[in-house]
């Protein structure tokens, strides 16, 4: 499905992430790929487990998205390494524990900076300097999180930084549409995911959203990847600016 196709995920940390499921995804559809990963200690780890689970080896780059000079220097490697790019697999964000905890009023300054540094602008940042090798289109895909329109307990800011990162994917597909790139977003259901531990009571929201979903069930992780894929393809090109929903139809619940 993605024979011939380039593209870059950024945020893949470890093999429970939900830029993994997607990377394989990708991969296993025929796609040459880029990874991106925030510290070195990561690298042999990710290095290894593309070894053992795909079908090529992609780039390994690092990358932190707080620095600019480490952005412009991905795309100068897939540049040499590929000269073009066909889509943007933005996996990234973080909040401070001590902001998902307690009351939304009680977030720090510096803390809500923080998170929408990194799970909002930080889509931005890796999208401009990118359109340089999308000439011919291409698509660009973050993920967002029901949180983002409804409170979700212990989720507090960010549920704001979702909802500025979906209002911030309808405003790249307006400014983007002319140049035949799509800009979308998946909102998945949790996820047992190292993130997703973090957040206070997890365990127990699984367990809630199994016997509240229609599907009763949770997701999992490949299902999320093949979603990617659908956006990542040919077979979504006229789908831009959307938020779409891969949790078993728990959004549509009123409880």
């Amino acid at each position: 499905m993605l024979q011939g196709k380039t593209g870059i995920v950024f945020g893949v940390a470890n093999h429970r992430s939900l830029a993994w499921f997607i990377t394989k995804a990708l991969s296993n559809a025929g796609a040459k790929l880029a990874i991106t990963y925030q510290d070195k200690r990561f690298e042999q780890k990710l290095k290894k487990l593309a070894e053992e689970e795909l079908p090529d080896q992609p780039l390994a780059l690092l990358c932190d998205i707080r620095d600019d000079a480490q952005i412009e220097n991905v795309y100068r490697q897939l540049h040499e390494s590929y000269g073009r790019l066909d889509f943007i697999v933005h996996s990234i964000a973080f909040a401070s524990r001590e902001d998902l905890e307690g009351q939304f009023i009680q977030t720090s300054r510096s803390g809500f900076l923080l998170s929408m540094e990194i799970s909002v602008y930080s889509l931005l940042a890796v999208v401009r300097p990118a359109l340089p090798l999308m000439e011919k289109g291409g698509s660009i895909v973050t993920l967002s999180y029901l949180g983002g329109q409804r409170v979700v307990q212990n989720y507090n800011v960010m549920g704001v930084a979702k909802a500025a990162l979906e209002s911030s994917v309808r405003y790249l597909a307006a400014d983007l549409g002319e140049k035949n790139i799509r800009v979308n977003a998946l909102s998945p259901g949790p996820v047992n995911t190292l993130s997703a531990r973090g957040i206070k009571g997890f365990t127990g929201f699984l367990k809630h959203i199994r016997e509240k979903a229609p599907m009763r069930r949770n997701i999992e992780g490949e299902e999320i990847g093949s979603a990617a894929l659908f956006l990542c393809s040919d077979l979504s090109r006229g789908i831009t600016g959307e938020t779409i929903y891969v949790d078993a139809g728990y959004h549509i619940m009123g409880s």
